[in-house]
């Protein structure tokens, strides 16, 4: 990665683009620095830390610890992660969508991209008032008035809608991946106060040397992982006819249908872990029950450090990972592609036995990349068990995001650079 941008930055036109997302990620920080007014964020971050197992610890993990400190850009990209997950499901649902999505084209895109924008700002006035009223009813706010209302969830408004601009400016002008480049930069800015956090532990004995040798280690073979997983396909063999078109003979060649072992990326983990630690986040905001309650031993049962969560848990992965797969790639649709131009599977017809077999390789691929990330997702959870720490509980998705950002980042240069060498090449 290192040498990748070492040459990246030889090139005077990438790294124009690199200086250019080094400071959208300037800004980004600055925002998150600035706090919102008439919030108390001593109280704040005391309240949440409590809650650091539940959605809402997840939502202060995607916003680089700025969720947390109730900044402008405390919402972060969730409004629009969610925006663009909602779109992506109604595209496959509403018929119109799914037309304008396949045959609309560039234009196509661009509407959908502005609907995406107004469900973005939509999503950011529902979240910014619940955390406004979190906070109030937390007794949080150093000033309930309508003003001092109107003035935290329009911050917060206004930030999350700043962050989507900045994300999609990163992808026109910048290295692309524009909101992953934010969401990395978020996560990654929490390591120097996890890193303290742990040597304060370490040297008050609180934690013991060989649970931070565990932790390394762990993080060291998730990443190791990860990386091997994310570059793992399987590849169909593709055959096609030839034909001929006046004088000329056109096909004849073979091809490869690549299949990801890992389609979905994070979202079955994120969609999961918050699908799970929904009741126990409910119930946190209800308030605690007492020990010695039955009440108390069934929150113990659902707690995010229990057995029945991490089972709960995995076999959600499994399932949304299906969810996400049947979604992105369609056999049917593969099927008569191949059939239209052409090609065909070895060994098996074009139509209903080329669909079976597509689906058939699918499926098992998914299970692989289900369980892959049921592993990843579950590990960090028991090594909490293990040395006693819950904050471990969203360590995987945040490996997961990480290392896929930055592989999709040293490959989005690597992909610039080659441009740039077909084209003086042609000039």
């Amino acid at each position: 990665m290192i040498q990748t941008i070492k040459k990246a930055w030889a090139i005077p036109e990438l790294r124009k683009k690199i200086v250019f997302t080094a400071l959208i990620l300037l800004i980004f920080r600055i925002g998150n620095a600035i706090p919102v007014p008439y919030v108390d964020t001593k109280l704040l971050g005391d309240y949440l830390s409590q809650m650091s197992t539940t959605v809402l610890g997840l939502y202060d993990v995607m916003s680089g610890g700025a969720f947390a400190s109730a900044t402008v850009f405390a919402l972060g990209v969730q409004p629009y992660i969610n925006s663009s997950i909602i779109i992506q499901l109604l595209t496959i649902a509403i018929p119109p969508l799914e037309r304008l999505a396949r045959e609309g084209g560039e234009e196509g895109k661009k509407k959908i991209q502005s609907i995406t924008r107004y469900a973005t700002v939509a999503i950011a006035i529902l979240q910014g008032w619940g955390y406004y009223a979190l906070m109030k009813n937390a007794s949080i706010l150093t000033n309930t008035g309508v003003w001092a209302a109107l003035v935290i969830i329009i911050s917060f408004i206004a930030g999350s809608s700043f962050v989507m601009w900045m994300g999609e400016q990163v992808t026109e002008f910048g290295i692309g991946n524009g909101i992953s480049i934010i969401l990395f930069a978020g996560i990654l800015s929490r390591v120097p106060s996890m890193v303290s956090g742990m040597s304060i532990s370490l040297k008050s004995g609180t934690m013991q040397w060989w649970h931070a040798l565990l932790v390394v280690i762990g993080i060291l073979a998730l990443i190791v992982l990860i990386t091997w997983v994310n570059g793992a396909e399987r590849r169909i063999p593709v055959q096609y006819a030839k034909r001929q078109v006046g004088r000329k003979m056109y096909g004849g060649q073979s091809s490869t249908l690549p299949m990801k072992v890992n389609m979905s990326g994070v979202l079955p983990v994120i969609f999961a872990q918050s699908i799970a630690s929904l009741p126990i986040t409910i119930w946190t905001f209800i308030g605690m029950p007492k020990e010695g309650t039955v009440s108390y031993s069934i929150y113990n049962a659902i707690d995010t450090k229990s057995v029945i969560y991490m089972v709960v848990y995995f076999i959600m992965i499994i399932g949304f990972s299906y969810f996400y797969s049947s979604i992105q790639f369609n056999p049917v649709e593969i099927a008569n592609n191949l059939k239209k131009q052409g090609g065909f599977i070895p060994g098996f017809r074009p139509g209903q036995p080329t669909v079976q077999f597509i689906q058939k390789v699918l499926n098992r691929i998914t299970m692989f990349g289900a369980i892959y990330l049921g592993i990843v997702a579950i590990c960090p959870l028991i090594v909490g068990k293990i040395i006693g720490n819950s904050s471990l509980a969203i360590g995987g998705t945040s490996v997961i995001i990480v290392v896929g950002v930055a592989l999709e980042t040293v490959k989005a240069l690597e992909n610039q650079m080659l441009m740039r060498q077909y084209k003086g090449f042609l000039e």
